[in-house]
């Protein structure tokens, strides 16, 4: 699929942390973000999700990352929290409920094409019995 999007993602850089680490955990997920040091922060963009979505498969947490997809979603894109520690080891783990002590890496999606909901099911595709439906079967 050819898509058009946006990718924003913030993450902060804590005094007891190494910068080149916590950027070594967001280009895990997000090969190719280009990534600024602000005070405090790392931001990165990015206009790719492949990675990211070969990893949700890989997984088998489509479900899961749809239902935090969804959480903030609207009719421009979608945000998600991501936990640091697992992404610097190439492991995709939602940030849910109370942020990390450290922080979490921020990511949000701005979608121009297609719409919101048809990227999502390409990023994650809706599942059956944990597998992914083929689009020609729904």
């Amino acid at each position: 699929m050819i898509y058009s999007v946006d990718v924003r993602i913030e993450v902060p850089v804590r005094d007891t942390e190494v910068t080149d680490r916590v950027a070594d955990a967001v280009e895990n997920l997000f090969p190719g973000v280009e990534l600024t040091h602000e005070p405090g922060k790392l931001v990165g963009e990015t206009h790719e999700l492949e990675r990211f979505s070969e990893r949700l498969h890989e997984q088998t947490i489509l479900d899961t990352a749809r239902r935090e997809f969804d959480k903030r979603r609207d009719e421009e894109g979608f945000s998600f929290a991501l936990k640091k520690q697992a992404a610097f080891k190439g492991v995709v783990n939602f940030s849910v409920g109370n942020p990390d002590e450290l922080g979490d890496i921020e990511v949000h999606v701005t979608v121009r094409d297609p719409s919101v909901e048809e990227l999502i099911d390409y990023i994650a595709p809706p599942t059956e019995d944990g597998r992914p439906i083929d689009p020609a079967d729904r």
